[in-house]
């Protein structure tokens, strides 16, 4: 999957390259104590924390970190996320990883409609019905798109509770997680659908409001 085309606001475009752009200086500054090159999907995972909790609602850019995240090779295990001391960790570790990033995805992409849905049509939004349809449009497919990563993440929590025996130090969050997908007690994909429910009744609702509503 690509990183988000159809944001365009350019205000966050300008927002991201802004960031990046400082993100590449700091990184490559000679001497900078912080200086290395950016190669693997941890990497790129701890680059999204960092962004995550410093600017929270810049989904387009958390959203680019977690793809490279996914599409980057691993580093040795000596420099993984956790202490790894045999294969069979590795290949849970590994499996987990993708389990966590693509749940953060789903997270980004669910945040990212947010910002186009509108959660109750009132009667008085009747002169603007039609551009908050095409908005509903948009957060319509970002929920979508947050279902896929859902799949994705759902199909990497299996491959983990395979292996669910192997306890993995500091992973014991992600363990939880997986756990929790695993005896449905943590299921985006009806959280999800309720929010797609609640669109299509906006939808309906907006539908139908004619000259007399406003």
């Amino acid at each position: 999957m690509e990183p988000s085309e159809a944001f365009t606001d350019r205000r966050y475009v300008r927002r991201f390259f802004a960031s990046f752009a400082a993100l590449l200086v700091l990184l490559l500054l000679p001497g900078n104590t912080y200086a290395y090159e950016v190669l693997y999907a941890e990497q790129f995972y701890r680059l999204y924390h960092t962004n995550f909790y410093t600017y929270p609602t810049d989904f387009n850019e958390n959203i680019w970190y977690l793809q490279r995240a996914m599409r980057s090779d691993f580093a040795n295990p000596l420099n993984a996320l956790a202490r790894i001391e045999n294969t069979d960790q590795w290949e849970r570790y590994r499996y987990l990883f993708y389990m966590q990033v693509n749940l953060e995805l789903v997270k980004q992409y669910r945040l990212l409609a947010g910002e186009y849905d509108k959660r109750t049509a009132y009667f008085y939004n009747s002169p603007w019905k039609e551009q908050i349809l095409e908005s509903l449009v948009i957060a319509e497919s970002y929920y979508h798109t947050a279902l896929a990563y859902w799949e994705e993440a759902l199909g990497w929590s299996a491959k983990a509770w395979s292996l669910h025996r192997l306890e993995i130090e500091r992973l014991e969050q992600w363990a939880d997680l997986n756990y929790r997908i695993e005896h449905y007690e943590l299921d985006y994909g009806e959280i999800i659908g309720m929010d797609l429910e609640r669109l299509n009744g906006v939808r309906t609702a907006l539908l139908n409001f004619d000259e007399s509503t406003y």
